[in-house]
């Protein structure tokens, strides 16, 4: 059996190479949904501190400062974009992916749109591990919101450790977010993963979970719900979807932390 490639295989590999300002076509920028966090080998580059990160070049041409809202695990980018027109111009949208391949389909996709019109320059994606980095791009009381849309699961109880909502990273989360300004996004179609999700954040001193008017004059709420590609996928299929947001509280009106109440909350993650 011959190992020399196909016609088209040689036609599928040059279509995959997408000239920079054309749209890429995502069927050529496919990988797994999910990947484990904790065990990623790739090695990312990253800042030792967030002042040493330098955003202008290579994400927002003409505009100053850094991110001030992240899409992680963002996916092709459809809230990342979606976010860039809903959001006021100053606003910086980073999107957060750890898969190689499909950040190259976002940044494309970013780099097609700006072309097209001056939307977008305050959008941007970027590759890397937010489970373990995210302290040494952002600084604290940097953000004004996160989102995270449609997370993997990690059904079975030994990979819970492996969800992006859980305790220790919740204390990061209120760490890089503006207090009373900063607000966590969370939505899934497992209803199982966002009673977890509310039963961290609930339980965490610092985030107190909008009522629901609140969330309804929040435009990024409905974003949230309509605009992710996964989240569209759930809807074709009838399913539903489960969401909360929390806002980041002032460290003043948080309950002190004394000797009698310190392991008043278990930690299960």
């Amino acid at each position: 059996m011959s190992n020399e490639p196909s016609a088209e295989d040689t036609t599928k590999r040059k279509l995959a190479i997408t000239p920079e300002g054309d749209r890429p076509q995502k069927k050529f920028y496919r990988q797994r949904a999910h990947c484990n966090p904790l065990s990623h080998n790739d090695s990312f580059a990253y800042p030792t501190r967030p002042d040493l990160m330098d955003w202008t070049v290579d994400h927002y041409p003409g505009l100053q400062g850094a991110p001030t809202v992240l899409d992680i695990g963002c996916g092709f980018g459809g809230l990342t974009m979606a976010l860039g027109k809903i959001l006021p111009p100053e606003a910086r949208i980073l999107g957060m992916e750890i898969r190689a391949k499909v950040t190259e389909y976002v940044r494309l996709r970013i780099v097609a749109a700006r072309k097209e019109g001056n939307l977008y320059q305050n959008c941007s994606v970027l590759r890397t591990n937010s489970m373990k980095f995210l302290p040494n791009f952002f600084a604290a009381s940097s953000l004004e919101k996160l989102f995270f849309c449609f997370p993997d699961p990690h059904f079975k109880r030994k990979n819970h450790p492996r969800r992006i909502v859980s305790e220790r990273l919740l204390s990061e989360y209120a760490h890089v977010l503006k207090p009373t300004i900063g607000r966590l996004y969370c939505i899934t179609d497992v209803e199982e993963l966002h009673q977890w999700h509310v039963a961290k954040c609930d339980a965490h001193p610092l985030f107190r979970r909008l009522t629901a008017e609140e969330e309804a004059k929040d435009p990024c709420v409905e974003a949230m719900i309509h605009e992710t590609e996964e989240g569209k996928k759930v809807a074709r299929q009838g399913g539903n979807k489960f969401y909360a947001v929390y806002e980041r509280i002032p460290d003043a009106d948080a309950p002190s932390v004394t000797v009698d109440n310190f392991f008043a909350v278990p930690m299960t993650d």
